[in-house]
């Protein structure tokens, strides 16, 4: 028997009450509210505005404190630094710096997670794709339309891997085509696994891609449950079938009216205007009609549901620095100096011959009366060589060598 998985977010009696200047209670936007979103599954936060979606989200992201209740995220409370790593999310409004282009951004947001540069370079031009701004990555983010904006704001969010994602608004701008892409990128990544709280005002994007539902209205749950639960008409019964003939139709009808003394409705179903939206446009695309803007979305990142460790060191030295005070001793000096590498002497004296022998060379050419004799080095080489014996070391030389001088015997290093 497999034991259950624990909730991904659970609150319990959560209250948020916005006071005045006075500490007078002004706005009640949350009221006993009490959610699970469980491992893997696609929750959607339903409510008009001013239901409290918006502050929920941001309470369950630690962004506000409870008055009172409970949450927890991962079992952890949402202001424990381990869990930031672990969740991504896309507000309402793409807080974007509007002066860096597409790669530039998710380089930004990789750069927090200490990404090293190959990973984030892999990540970036994969999400770039999943979204469909390849051909326009080196643009500015200040030019982007809204919808575009959406979607590298999307990428950001999944920068880091996150297993809980959240997304408040996540198609607010997009046209049909990006609408329908986005949507598919939610779907796929929940059956990859990953856990995914929605917030909408768009019913039909929340029925498309959420397993269950929750709707508020005036801080408090109304209705919650499975699309299929809420949506059920248990008092109707409805056949599909193929074309039928009319006298086929007329027979059924007879039957229902004799045994269940009730009518029948026969109508043709219609289809969904998104679905012949996108055939029109999928046409369009094929028959290669130029246009500008983003492109066509790609396939899922690889990295997007492996188990990584991103975002780890800069974690876990916060909770270090939190909950221990780690005193180091300074190095002694000597110590220091025995780590540090020293130069290879071959190579030293390979770096040295060319110039030495020149100037020995010339010494021999311009050789006069009351100069040095030809074998004695000039004063350059020994300045060269003292600052090589200086880099090397001597073990063997006392403490009051000064380089560039002459080492002074033992016996007149005494107290005379």
């Amino acid at each position: 028997m497999t034991k259950p998985s624990l909730p991904v977010v659970q609150t319990v009696g959560l209250h948020k009450v916005f006071k005045d200047f006075w500490r007078r209670p002004r706005v009640s936007a949350v009221q006993d509210l009490n959610l699970e979103i469980r491992p893997g599954e696609v929750f959607g936060l339903l409510g008009p505005n001013g239901s409290g979606k918006s502050t929920a989200i941001k309470m369950l992201l630690g962004l506000l404190y409870p008055t009172r209740g409970r949450i927890s995220i991962f079992g952890r409370p949402p202001t424990d630094v381990a869990i930031k790593q672990r969740i991504g999310y896309l507000p309402e409004e793409s807080y974007l710096y509007r002066f860096l282009d597409a790669k530039e951004t998710l380089d930004f947001y990789g750069r927090l997670f200490r990404q090293h540069g190959q990973v984030r370079r892999e990540r970036r031009d994969m999400l770039l794709e999943m979204v469909g701004l390849q051909h326009e990555s080196s643009r500015r983010i200040g030019e982007y339309s809204k919808g575009m904006a959406r979607r590298i704001g999307l990428a950001q969010a999944l920068i880091n891997d996150p297993e809980f994602l959240v997304l408040d608004e996540p198609t607010s701008g997009l046209d049909p085509i990006g609408t329908r892409q986005i949507k598919d990128v939610i779907r796929r990544l929940g059956d990859m696994g990953k856990t995914i709280l929605l917030s909408s005002h768009l019913l039909a994007d929340v029925e498309d891609v959420c397993d269950r539902v929750c709707i508020l209205y005036g801080g408090k749950v109304q209705a919650e449950g499975t699309i299929k639960e809420l949506l059920a008409q248990k008092d109707v019964t409805q056949i599909r079938a193929d074309k039928l003939r009319p006298d086929t139709i007329e027979e059924i009808k007879s039957v229902v009216e004799r045994r269940e003394s009730k009518s029948i409705e026969v109508s043709v179903p219609t289809g969904r205007l998104e679905n012949l939206f996108l055939k029109i446009v999928e046409d369009a695309q094929a028959a290669k009609i130029e246009t500008s803007g983003a492109g066509q979305a790609g396939a899922i990142p690889d990295f997007l549901g492996a188990a990584t460790d991103d975002g780890g060191a800069i974690i876990q030295s916060l909770i270090k620095a939190a909950d221990q005070d780690v005193k180091t001793e300074p190095t002694p000096v000597a110590a220091i100096q025995e780590e540090k590498p020293q130069p290879s002497k071959k190579v030293l004296d390979e770096l040295t011959k060319p110039k030495a022998s020149l100037e020995s060379t010339d010494t021999r050419a311009d050789s006069k009366p009351g100069t040095a004799p030809p074998d004695t080095p000039s004063k350059a080489v020994q300045a060269d060589q003292s600052i090589i014996d200086g880099l090397l070391g001597d073990k063997n030389r006392p403490d009051n060598y000064v380089p560039g001088n002459q080492v002074p015997d033992k016996k007149d290093s005494g107290n005379g």
